[in-house]
C-alpha cells in the first residue's frame, strides 16, 4: 500500500510505487466479517498518518471546549442540567477519538484503467467508483492545521451528486500530482466520448 507515487500516478492497476518510510500505513484495515465488501486486487493507495494527528488536535480541542463549558455552567453558574448534555457529548467525542486511527487506516483509493475506486469505513463501508470521463471538477482544499502538517484533501465532483468523493489526509505533493493526473486523464477520456 502506498500513499503517493514518486512520479506521476499510473492509471493502470499494475502501477507500483515506493514510499518513504512512515509516510503511509502498511495495509488497509478491513472488517473481519465474512459478509464484508472485499477489496479488489491492485495497488491501494492510503492517506497519511498525519491526518490522524490533525483530527486528534481538532476533535480534542472541541472536546476541551465542551468540558470547559460544562464545568463553567455546572460549577460557576450552578446549572445542574449542564452535566447531562456535557456528559453525552464528552462520551461521543472520546469514542470518536478512540476509533479515529482505525477509521483512517480504512481509507484508500485505487487508480484503475477506467476509473478511480475510493473506499472507507469499517462498520459502514463505502466503495465508490468514479469514471475518469465523468469527472467535472477536481479540487484541493486544506485548512490551517492541514497546511501545518503538510496534508490536503482532494475532492472529485461528477454530474451525479451521490458519487462525489473526498479523499482526506493526502500529502500535499500527492494531492497536487494526483489532481494533475486525474485532470489529464479525464480530459483524454472526455474527448473520446
Amino acid at each position: 500500500m502506498t500513499n503517493s507515487p514518486e512520479a506521476t500516478p499510473d492509471s493502470s492497476p499494475a502501477s507500483t510505487a515506493t514510499e518513504p518510510a512512515g509516510s503511509t500505513y502498511e495495509r488497509l484495515a478491513e472488517p473481519r466479517s465474512d459478509n464484508r465488501l472485499v477489496l479488489e486486487a491492485g495497488v491501494w493507495h492510503q492517506i497519511s498518518p498525519k491526518y490522524v494527528r490533525v483530527q486528534f488536535i481538532s476533535t480534542g480541542s472541541f472536546l476541551l471546549l465542551i468540558v470547559a463549558a460544562t464545568l463553567v455552567l455546572a460549577l460557576a453558574f450552578h446549572q445542574v442540567w449542564a452535566w447531562i448534555p456535557g456528559g453525552i457529548l464528552t462520551v461521543i467525542m472520546v469514542w470518536t477519538l478512540a476509533i479515529l486511527p482505525r477509521q483512517a487506516r480504512s481509507i484508500g483509493y485505487q487508480l484503475r484503467d477506467d476509473d478511480l475506486v475510493f473506499r472507507r469505513g469499517i462498520l459502514w463501508q463505502r466503495f465508490v467508483a468514479v469514471p475518469y470521463g465523468r469527472m467535472q471538477l477536481v479540487d484541493i482544499t486544506h485548512g490551517p492545521l492541514d497546511r501545518g502538517f503538510g496534508i490536503a484533501q482532494l475532492k472529485f465532483v461528477t454530474a451525479a451528486a451521490s458519487t462525489g468523493v473526498v479523499i482526506p489526509g493526502l500529502e500535499q505533493q500527492t494531492a497536487e500530482t494526483l489532481r494533475d493526473h486525474l485532470v489529464a486523464v479525464a480530459e483524454s477520456r472526455r474527448t473520446g466520448l
